[in-house]
């Protein structure tokens, strides 16, 4: 079952977490959607998730978990296809020549008299795609967690889910590397020949392949789901495992929930809701882990989005190489930090409050690393953004603000069109709007990258009148600091995460863990997942320098200030991690044990002494007078008392054969 719950939990992170975020922007230039429209798409995975996570949770926690999990992982698969569809029925992609050049005699119209949104519609396509990814994994993390660790012992039960969770963090980093790859490739390869083409990936009209990585997931998952089906309720030895766990349940003055047995098919399962809903509530160690997961959640799934981005821009790189930067950053310390996390639980055999300790220690250092956001690059001079056209410092005075940028008269007569954002990097080090806002009349032929002569906004001098397509080259260093230190954060955040969630587990009643893991994936969506990335991208939208002009309308950003960006990244990581330690501190402060350990220990005790060496042949002892409600682990624990005590091993009355020592061990 861990086999293939880890290969599903990776197709989950591949796509929802990878392929989405790597070619959301191509998303975007393809099929002529705004960013708001391409911000809903990725949120739609969380809306469906929300919507359907207390359903499948509570009733598939009753109901056969492998059949809701199989089910999910196929649903997830025609997620995958229909999101690749539009690629199919749209038209092929054509390259529209933009006149970059600038020409002197031309008064040339720009694009909105004829533009045609007709492909705009196919954003409901992509909401739907992203919805079914949504509502498929929405068992993955509750039921299958919850499967697992019912099915294992108490020490073995975090590494396996330790194990699941790392291939679920292993998949994100796989599909950021795969879609960089993907996105090489021209988005129709299959019938155009790339030969052809008169740009390249460089190039900022340029539409990678986007649709291959969820066309193969889709086949994936498909085969997955199958197996998936075919497992039990339970697996031999589980009823010995739940009855194991069930004693570090947090202490609650509503005990009848959880003793309550439901009948399934019965009407009283509706009724049983709002009482395990009150239970989990009223469980301050539990709600205080989902706060701490919500703030967690926040920072993990700002960064997911907009850390390639923030790479990209800080650091002056090709969006598919900071994606794959991301990529090796997130296979080493995701998997590896998540994996940690669950070992070091079987390894010290933590309690609860150990447990917590963990996640607070470890938790604490991140302040310290995550200061490495004062650390940013200059911005590289940019022509009428944030450096004044180097033409009007020798002379020509001119200048005209066009609503996005600062111009020169050096491009007057050029007739250029402030639609088709396409930089060029001139001999002066110094990044221009387009060749006609660098005044450049000649492209260079056979040059690759595209070269442009005679460009009369960058110099007087014929031998410096020359640009190259693409941004100018920074030339900060701090690359090989920031990302070390950048995966050291991330690494810390996910070992956390597993003993978080083996707490969570442990401090809520065995029947409720399924009902509990939906509860908290809800708080941890709703306060974390869905508003992270709307905070982060706007955070990085203040400090936009140069808006895209669409026609009158403000599209994607295509400047930011370096330092205005690093500095909101610092605010909200710090903030979001002294919230994260604060509630792992409360979590700790107001645990408390289940009474079932320290009555019966207390009680037992007690008895141990008035019966002195009565019980030694075996006759009845405490163990056998004890009510028919309380819980069988009362009388393993008894009977392990008063043998120790008495020295003796043997049956008790009810036919158990216990192991004095194991037995006080777990005592």
């Amino acid at each position: 079952m861990l086999f293939w719950l880890c290969w599903a939990g990776a197709i989950q992170g591949m796509v929802v977490n990878g392929f989405v975020n790597v070619v959301i922007s191509t998303v975007e230039r393809r099929y002529d959607m705004s960013s708001t429209e391409s911000g809903i798409i990725a949120s739609s995975y969380d809306i469906a998730s929300v919507l359907c996570l207390i359903p499948v949770s509570y009733f598939g926690g009753l109901g056969c978990k492998p059949r809701y999990l199989g089910i999910g992982v196929f649903i997830m698969a025609i997620g995958s296809f229909v999101f690749s569809i539009p690629k199919f029925t749209a038209a092929e992609y054509e390259i529209i020549s933009s006149g970059d050049l600038c020409h002197l005699s031309n008064n040339r119209s720009t694009e909105c008299d004829n533009k045609i949104d007709s492909l705009s519609s196919y954003k409901w396509v992509f909401y739907l795609g992203q919805f079914l990814h949504g509502a498929g994994a929405a068992p993955l993390y509750t039921l299958g967690v919850t499967y697992l660790d019912e099915n294992l012992p108490l020490r073995s039960s975090s590494m396996y889910i330790g194990i699941f969770y790392a291939f679920a963090i292993v998949g994100p980093a796989i599909g950021y590397l795969l879609g960089g790859a993907f996105l090489n490739l021209y988005v129709d390869f299959d019938s155009v020949s790339t030969t052809s083409l008169s740009i390249n990936s460089l190039s900022p009209r340029w539409v990678g392949a986007w649709w291959m990585g969820f066309l193969w997931s889709g086949f994936f998952a498909l085969m997955i789901s199958l197996p998936i089906c075919g497992f039990p309720t339970s697996l031999p030895g589980s009823e010995k495992y739940k009855a194991e766990k069930e004693k570090e349940v947090y202490s609650s003055n509503t005990k009848t929930v959880t003793t309550t047995e439901i009948v399934p098919g019965s009407k009283g399962k509706l009724l049983h809701v709002w009482s395990a809903v009150k239970v989990l509530l009223t469980n301050p160690t539990f709600m205080f882990l989902n706060l701490a997961a919500a703030a967690e959640g926040n920072i993990l799934a700002g960064f997911a989005t907009f850390a390639p981005k923030f790479i990209e821009y800080q650091f002056a790189l090709q969006s598919s190489t900071a994606a794959m930067y991301i990529g090796y950053v997130a296979v080493p310390c995701g998997g590896g930090g998540t994996f940690l996390g669950g070992y070091l639980v079987k390894r010290f055999n933590l309690g609860i409050k150990g447990i917590i300790r963990l996640c607070l220690g470890v938790t604490l250092p991140c302040f310290a690393c995550v200061l490495i956001f004062l650390i940013n690059c200059e911005n590289v001079p940019f022509a009428g953004v944030n450096i004044p056209y180097p033409k009007a410092l020798n002379g020509s005075t001119k200048m005209e603000f066009l609503g996005i940028f600062m111009t020169d008269s050096c491009s007057d007569n050029c007739h250029c069109s402030t639609e088709d954002f396409n930089p060029v990097c001139g001999d002066n080090n110094v990044i221009y709007y387009s060749p006609c806002y660098a005044g450049c009349q000649n492209l260079i032929p056979d040059s690759n990258p595209q070269q442009y002569a005679n460009c009369s906004c960058i110099s007087t001098e014929p031998s410096g009148m020359h640009a190259t397509m693409g941004k100018c080259g920074a030339s900060c260093t701090y690359l090989p600091i920031f990302l070390p230190v950048f995966a050291i954060v991330m690494l810390l955040t996910f070992v956390a995460s597993m003993p978080a969630l083996t707490a969570t587990l442990r401090c809520v009643p065995q029947k409720e863990r399924s009902f509990a893991l939906g509860i908290q994936w809800i708080i941890a969506r709703c306060l974390g997942s869905i508003p992270g990335p709307i905070l982060f991208g706007k955070l990085i939208d203040i400090t936009c320098k140069l808006w895209q002009d669409s026609c009158g309308e403000n599209g994607s950003c295509f400047i930011y200030d370096n330092r205005s960006m690093s500095h909101n990244m610092l605010a909200v990581a710090l903030s979001g991690k002294f919230l994260s330690s604060l509630f792992f501190f409360l979590a700790l402060i107001f645990y408390k044990r289940s009474p079932c350990d320290e009555n019966s220990n207390s009680t037992t005790i007690d008895k141990t002494k008035q019966n002195g060496s009565s019980n030694h042949n075996g006759n009845k002892n405490s163990g056998d007078k004890r009510s028919k409600d309380d819980p069988p682990e009362d009388k393993s624990i008894a009977t392990s008392l008063n043998k120790l005590g008495n020295g003796d091993i043997k049956q008790n009355g009810n036919g158990l054969n216990q192991n004095g020592q194991n037995e006080s061990t777990d005592f």
